[in-house]
Order: C-alpha cells, then sequence, then structure tokens
C-alpha cells in the first residue's frame, strides 16, 4: 500500500502518480487490481444511491460509500472528498475514521491548516482557469505551507500547471483539465471500462494523457 511520503517520493523520482474515482466496492477492487496509486471516493451525485434529487450527498451518506469503497481496495491509498457543504474538521475526523486515509478539500490555506493538525492528511483542491500563474503559484505554495499532502491542480493548463508543478515539493495531480505537466492524473471510472483500465495506468506512467481528460 502507498503511503503519502511514497507518493510524495515518485514526484522527486519523477514518476507520474496514477488515481481513479470509484463509488463501491466493484469499482475500487477493479482499480486497485489495476494497479492505480490512488482510489478518489467523490464527485458522487445522489443518483448513485438510486435517488433522483441532483444534490451532492451528504456527509452520512457519503460515510456509507467510503467504508464500501475501503473494503475493496488492498493495495492503493484511499482520498474521500469532503461533501462541499461540510468542508470541516469534524467531518474530515469521521471519514478518517471510515477508512479515508486522505480528505480532499476545496478552502483556504486555514482550513488545510487545521484539518492536518487534527491529523487527517489533506489533498487541497483549487482551480485554474481565472487567475494568473503567478497568483496560482502563490495560491499553491500557501496550501503547501498549510500542510497539505498533495494539490489537485484542475484546468491548470499547460503553463500555469508546470509553473506550480515546479513551485512546490508535494505531488500535484489533476483531474479535468490535466495534462502530462502535472505530477500524476485521475479519471472517472464511469469513463473508462475495465479493459481499459491497464492501457490507462500505463499510459500516465508514461506521461502519455488519456483522450478521456
Amino acid at each position: 500500500m502507498p503511503t503519502i511520503r511514497e507518493l510524495q517520493t515518485l514526484k522527486q523520482l519523477g514518476r507520474k502518480i496514477v488515481g481513479l474515482v470509484a463509488w463501491d466496492y466493484p469499482m475500487a477492487s477493479i482499480a486497485d487490481r489495476a494497479g492505480v496509486d490512488i482510489v478518489s471516493v467523490g464527485d458522487i451525485p445522489r443518483v448513485q444511491l438510486q435517488d433522483q434529487a441532483p444534490q451532492e450527498i451528504n456527509l452520512d451518506e457519503l460515510l456509507i460509500v467510503c467504508k464500501a469503497v475501503r473494503r475493496g481496495v488492498k493495495r492503493a491509498l484511499v482520498s474521500v472528498d469532503l461533501p462541499a457543504h461540510e468542508q470541516n474538521v469534524d467531518a474530515a475526523l469521521r471519514l478518517q475514521k471510515c477508512g479515508a486515509e486522505m480528505v480532499k478539500l476545496i478552502g483556504s490555506a486555514d482550513l488545510v491548516r487545521s484539518v492536518v493538525r487534527a491529523g487527517v492528511p489533506v489533498l487541497a483542491e483549487f482551480h485554474g482557469g481565472k487567475d494568473d500563474t503567478p497568483m496560482l503559484v502563490d495560491h499553491a505554495r500557501r496550501l503547501e505551507d498549510a500542510g497539505a499532502s498533495l494539490l489537485d491542480f484542475r484546468h491548470s493548463g499547460p503553463g500555469a500547471g508546470e509553473a506550480v508543478s515546479r513551485a512546490v515539493k508535494i505531488p500535484v495531480i489533476g483531474g479535468p483539465g490535466a495534462g502530462p505537466w502535472l505530477d500524476g492524473c485521475y479519471a472517472s471510472f464511469a469513463q473508462i471500462t475495465p479493459e481499459e483500465l491497464s492501457a490507462y495506468v500505463e499510459d500516465i506512467r508514461k506521461a502519455r494523457w488519456p483522450s478521456t481528460q
């Protein structure tokens, strides 16, 4: 099972980190066997729980999903997104007790610092496309200084993405809008068939970003 320190070492070695978003036991088990480094629990619409309401699932529902994914993962690191309306220390601790080894949050450096001080590693998400590169680099450094273990830089672009990745010591990964200028990539299981998983892992390792991005 890769530790956060081992994932951070992959950046130093120039080896790409591979992640996959999974929402249940079968997805998590398949992703884990395919050799991904991170199984990410997030972006879960209520329809996944057979509820047609469009809003995001709440923390109690997410805890059930987290437990299912945790049971399906034997070697990868499990990261769980804090619900948008419950970005706080108590929610992070509850997810950790259910098997999350890292939580992802969108918030200030102060929030990252509070969660890390409580003993929960953080994958800190931020977005490109609006701010200029110096501002994004400064934001990434503040998140790193606050104790974030990894950064999720969405819609990075090659210019800002490479600048941010070079500016911090921790890995910078991305989902939507990611590319080989980052230290790693994650995709949704819904975008990839089981037959494509091994090829996906190999492509990211060799910095060949898939068309699913």
